[in-house]
């Protein structure tokens, strides 16, 4: 069944900003997302595996990740955290083949989801979303490639920092703190996991950025109080002298 009309509404308003429908005129969009059905899974909801051959989703509300399983020990590394506007799978769409990845619902997931094949015609007849869709690749990319350059070249601090700051927007609270976006609320395993480190690694440096007021924490969210200095944790290096120097086997 297609969006009912007060429903796709709702998602045309949550979708203006989105990097995927950003330049796509209002018409468009809305004949676009007729074809779209919803869906809701709770939290803790794994995609199966089969489901993301055949549809392309679109996050309205909640958050997901996508995880890649190291099927010798189990271990997890989140590859990329998902929230409003964003869609999964983006390898999939381009290619056509199965994905070896985990997509869970962080919390409870609103979504919107066509077939593929639609998804693929879009993209070749429509110049706006096919623009606006390539943009949202390169973004995605560029993010991915963030993630591996700070894997090979920087210790844990560092991705730890880079990983706070791209989650900080420009929104501040009542207090003068910069908001944290989408991982405001994680646990330290779930920081671990984005960054390739352990939960005691990432409580020590989490400790350290509060310790130097750097990081505030309200009602158990994350609030960034000193953003130049946790700009320059971000850029600093391994072995770089003073008093922030990483201890071994960080």
């Amino acid at each position: 069944m297609s969006l009912p009309v007060p429903y796709r509404d709702y998602v045309v308003q949550k979708f203006e900003a989105s990097p995927v429908f950003r330049d796509v005129p209002d018409a468009a969009m809305r004949e676009m997302l007729g074809h779209f059905r919803q869906a809701t899974w709770s939290r803790g909801t794994l995609a199966a595996p089969d489901s993301l051959l055949k549809w392309f989703y679109l996050i309205v509300d909640g958050r997901a990740r996508v995880d890649a399983l190291d099927p010798q020990n189990q271990r997890r590394f989140t590859l990329s955290l998902l929230g409003p506007g964003d869609g999964f799978d983006l390898v999939t769409l381009l290619d056509g083949k199965a994905h070896d990845v985990e997509t869970l619902a962080i919390d409870e997931l609103h979504l919107v989801y066509a077939p593929m094949d639609r998804m693929r015609e879009w993209i070749r007849q429509h110049p706006e979303f096919n623009r606006n869709f390539l943009s949202y690749l390169g973004q995605r990319m560029r993010e991915m490639e963030g993630v591996s350059t700070d894997l090979a070249t920087s210790d844990t601090a560092t991705r730890l920092a880079r990983l706070i700051l791209r989650h900080t927007g420009k929104e501040i609270d009542a207090d003068g703190h910069h908001v944290v976006r989408l991982i405001n609320d994680f646990s330290h395993e779930a920081l671990a996991r984005m960054i390739g480190s352990t939960r005691q690694v990432v409580n020590r440096h989490l400790q350290a950025l509060r310790r130097d007021r750097i990081l505030k924490d309200r009602q158990k969210k994350l609030r960034i109080a000193d953003l130049e200095g946790l700009s320059r944790r971000a850029t600093h290096l391994l072995g770089d002298a003073g008093r922030h120097k990483i201890p071994p086997g960080s």
